[in-house]
């Protein structure tokens, strides 16, 4: 049973210098909707140990913000991924490091187990680049991955991509910020369906929004230019089938960008590369596994 959360101060949890590993956590679940013990540990503080964790998030719940669901694996049966109930959701809607992210959190049993795998696996995507940032001493954090971006690309249509990645690659006194779409294929629709999304993200590069009232054409410059200063690299991450499958897949995706005019006139201006979740988990995201979908040989998906 679990006891109300309105003898909870909602100041009790409000940011302060020392970020408490509860308000990290919760920040956490609201910005990227759900993830496991193990997730939010790497995510967050990997130096700490498992039952620290295990201790917040117990008490988190029995206060009413968090709650959990298992995993749908008979093998993992003791595996839960958390969430925010719609208690947590409401104490977490104006914290500084969400103001202005778009909120999607998932505050029900129902809906967790719906997006469970999906959902886990954008956050299993996000933590090998984290990783390489603390190891190489890159700036990147928790908050510079954000799920769920959604883009006008006309016709009253909108890409979403599955997140938006921020970060800072630093070379002694260099300084270079990379933005980049990322993309989560599970091997859940057909190789021809995730082709077409480089069309989606070739028409946001493209897409001009018109004026209000204007009768002729005044171009405003693409829209994308509101968000970005440059367009961000495309980065498609793939898992779900054998080796030999997902490389299929991968020369799908680079037969699109040279036969759409669309998309080869994007894969010039805008890096596009793809690589295997397993290998990314294995050789860490800057490792040379990343298959440039124009033509060429496996690297960092910073050298793209």
């Amino acid at each position: 049973m679990t006891r109300s959360t309105s003898r909870v101060p909602a100041v009790e949890l409000a940011p302060s210098p020392t970020e408490p590993l509860r308000l990290q956590i919760l920040s956490a679940l609201a910005l990227h909707r759900m993830a496991t013990t193990g997730q939010l540990r790497q995510m967050l503080r990997p130096d700490s140990s498992r039952q620290l964790f295990s201790r917040v998030l117990n008490k988190l719940r029995a206060t009413g913000f968090v709650d959990l669901t298992p995993l749908p694996d008979s093998q993992r049966s003791r595996t839960h991924a958390w969430y925010l109930t719609a208690e947590g959701a409401r104490l977490t809607r104006d914290l500084p490091v969400l103001r202005g992210r778009p909120p999607y959190p998932i505050t029900s049993s129902t809906a967790a187990s719906l997006k469970t795998a999906h959902t886990l696996t954008v956050v299993r995507s996000h933590l090998p680049f984290a990783a390489d940032a603390r190891r190489l001493g890159h700036e990147h954090s928790p908050w510079d991955w954000t799920p769920e971006v959604s883009h006008p690309i006309g016709e009253s249509e909108r890409l979403v991509a599955d997140a938006v990645m921020r970060y800072t690659v630093i070379d002694g006194e260099h300084r270079r910020m990379l933005r980049a779409f990322v993309e989560v294929d599970r091997t859940t629709m057909s190789s021809e369906r995730l082709a077409v999304k480089l069309i989606e993200y070739a028409r946001l590069y493209h897409y001009e929004a018109q004026p209000v009232g204007r009768r002729r054409p005044v171009s405003t410059g693409p829209t994308w230019l509101r968000w970005y200063p440059v367009y961000p690299r495309v980065l498609l991450v793939l898992t779900g089938a054998s080796p030999a499958r997902l490389g299929d897949r991968i020369s799908d995706l680079q037969a699109m960008v040279a036969q759409h005019p669309l998309v080869a006139a994007l894969a010039r201006e805008v890096p596009l590369g793809a690589a295997i979740l397993e290998d990314i988990d294995e050789q860490g995201a800057s490792g040379p596994v990343w298959v440039p979908l124009a033509g060429g040989e496996p690297r960092p998906w910073t050298s793209l």
